[in-house]
């Protein structure tokens, strides 16, 4: 896929402004030794509304960019690289497409914009991504709702303003149908903020009578599907995205080393071997970039197809970034191991972005479906 003018554009404003002001010892290793409840820095959301960066997957309508799922990935690919812990994904993209077209995007919009709001996804319950079994029940009371149930995975749940949450008001988990969408205040509900192993954090959720008024609803009563689709779709093929540039980080380090580094007085890059693994994952990059953006150019043109192609890049995605972190640490040797080197970091990465949206056997088997298998 060619990119355009505009968005050669936007991939080198992203990749000079996370290079600098998003790089690993100023975000990710500050933000994790401080020990930040929140595990991002909001100056450097802030940052990115004045980038315009926010304003991505907002419509112009509401004073955003109106801009698709590829100028997204072109983002995320350099938020990988670079480890760059930000709200990002989860709210200027995810959250930002499940709200939309609704009462809440005139609420939150602006904050978005400006980088002044966070908002969080909580759909998983169970140990794997089923958001298809979401069983955390929701009753009428009067003109409002009671959420009774559990939340995990809730990636800065514990930082947002308000969480998007999955709740059952008709039928039985395994149903699409009878899912509704919430607003729910960070402090209406309990939450235990979690490390996960990039020392991101995500939330535990628990809802105990947790009353929400009839305005807390996003979209339709029972027809909360078809947004959280939307907003999972967008936020699988933006992980994926991400996870392309964890791989090109590790890759690019670890390539780096073999240029550099010394032994029985050769330079190790010299060594066939080594020079044999090393263009088998260059080309494995190159392949799982090519997925990720042909699966955000499927989203962006509302083709049928785009639900599969997004499955196709999450999995592909998830495989390499494994493969290029566990590649690097190994051709780093004893160094690799060490804290001290940052290449360890982007396996921890690769690790929680995998997960994120539904793991590589989740999208496999989901291709299997979609194809007919």
């Amino acid at each position: 896929m060619l990119l355009t003018d505009d968005q050669k554009m936007l991939q080198e404003t992203a990749a000079n402004f996370l290079a600098d002001e998003g790089s690993i010892a100023k975000q990710y290793r500050h933000w994790r030794d401080t020990h930040c409840e929140d595990g991002f820095g909001h100056a450097l959301w802030k940052q990115f509304g004045e980038l315009g960066l926010t304003g991505i997957a907002i419509p112009e309508s509401h004073g955003g960019l109106g801009l698709g799922a590829t100028e997204a990935a072109l983002v995320l690919e350099e938020i990988g690289r670079n480890l760059t812990p930000s709200p990002f994904l989860t709210t200027g993209i995810v959250a930002a497409k499940a709200i939309e077209g609704t009462a809440h995007a005139d609420r939150w919009y602006p904050g978005i914009l400006s980088g002044e709001a966070v908002l969080a996804l909580a759909v998983d319950e169970g140990p794997r991504h089923a958001p298809d079994q979401t069983a955390l029940d929701a009753k009428r009371q009067g003109n409002g709702f009671i959420l009774n149930g559990h939340k995990q995975f809730a990636v800065q749940a514990a930082s947002a303003d308000i969480i998007v949450t999955a709740a059952r008001t008709s039928g039985s988990p395994g149903d699409t149908n009878g899912i509704t969408l919430f607003a729910v205040p960070r402090d209406a509900a309990a939450i235990d903020n979690v490390n996960l192993a990039d020392s991101s954090k995500a939330g535990r959720i628990t809802f105990d009578n947790v009353e929400l008024d009839a305005d807390a609803v996003i979209g339709e009563v029972d027809g909360g599907w078809a947004p959280l689709s939307r907003a999972l779709n967008v936020g699988r093929a933006g992980a994926a995205a991400e996870l392309a540039g964890v791989a090109a980080g590790a890759a690019a380090m670890t390539f780096d080393y073999l240029r550099t580094r010394k032994q029985f007085g050769k330079l190790i890059g010299e060594f066939q071997a080594l020079q044999h693994r090393a263009a088998h994952l260059y080309g494995e990059i190159e392949t799982a970039r090519a997925a990720v953006l042909k699966a955000a150019q499927m989203l962006g043109s509302g083709d049928d197809r785009a639900d599969l192609w997004v499955s196709v890049a999450k999995a592909k995605a998830a495989d390499v970034a494994s493969l290029a972190a566990r590649e690097g640490i190994q051709m780093h040797g004893g160094i690799g191991m060490t804290d001290e080197h940052d290449i360890g970091l982007y396996l921890k990465r690769e690790a929680v972005l995998g997960e994120l949206f539904g793991d590589v056997y989740y999208h496999r088997n989901r291709v299997a479906g979609l194809s007919c298998y």
